[in-house]
């Protein structure tokens, strides 16, 4: 399987501080990988490089053999790029379609026409209505966005970034801030993104039942560095990990 995205010594310091030290890893396309650690250990910094919200002290990222080190954030989204963050980040005053709707015509490079109305762009509409399906959100199309639950705003942000056709998905503790009911259901879209098999995507989350059942492959990052990468039942039996990360979590997913 072909690498989709890698990393080559990647490093940003802050003053004194690395907050990502010195990372290489490589990323194979349509794979699952989760990204666990400490609070404080880079994760969400990791991501803001790969991403291009930070530019790294030194380094390189490299998409399909391409180096977009020095990319903006826009043009590596339309490289293939997709990122969600910690807060949810939609248009509250749109409906929950609209959302999705921009994202469409903007990835199909469609501008708007004052004096066209939106139900002439068919395709459009088609293609958020099936985003919408897939993140469990079609029953939702015409309320406004910011009248949705929070966990509705983090479903209808990953139906944005799939609209925009991302080859990459970079998922950012999507269960953040939810209550324990709202949790199967964000657990139900990332299956069904994964089961369709045509997506790359990386999980930062700290819910071990949920990065054992989804990931390929686990990265632990502590301190900025890379700790681990490797199978799931490899990196729970990894003493190094145990110590700094897992603690007590050994006997309970090694039963």
């Amino acid at each position: 399987m072909e690498t989709i995205l890698e990393t080559n010594g990647l490093t940003i310091q802050f003053g004194g501080h690395k907050a990502v030290d010195d990372i290489s890893f490589s990323l194979p396309e349509k794979h699952f990988k989760s990204v666990i650690g400490p609070n404080g250990a880079g994760k969400t910094t990791f991501f803001n490089l790969i991403s291009g919200q930070l530019s790294p002290s030194k380094g390189k990222i490299f998409l399909k053999g391409e180096d977009v080190t020095k990319m903006s954030p826009t043009l590596r989204t339309r490289k293939g790029i997709g990122r969600s963050f910690q807060i949810t980040n939609v248009f509250p005053n749109l409906t929950v379609l609209e959302n999705v709707r921009l994202a469409v015509q903007s990835q199909m490079g469609i501008r708007y026409q004052m004096f066209r109305h939106f139900h002439s762009y068919k395709k459009v509409t088609e293609e958020a209505q099936e985003k919408l399906m897939l993140v469990l959100l079609e029953d939702k199309a015409y309320a406004l966005a910011g009248n949705l639950a929070h966990g509705e705003k983090r479903k209808l942000e990953i139906a944005m970034l799939l609209a925009l056709h991302t080859e990459i998905l970079l998922l950012d503790e999507p269960t953040a801030g939810m209550s324990v009911e709202e949790v199967p259901a964000i657990l139900e879209v990332i299956k069904n993104i994964k089961a369709q098999g045509d997506r790359t995507i990386m999980l930062i989350e700290h819910k071990m039942d949920m990065i054992m059942e989804l990931s390929d492959s686990i990265m632990v990052l502590f301190n900025g560095q890379l700790l681990a990468d490797g199978a799931p039942k490899e990196i729970v039996k990894n003493e190094t990990v145990q110590s700094a990360y897992l603690g007590g979590l050994y006997d309970e997913f090694t039963a």
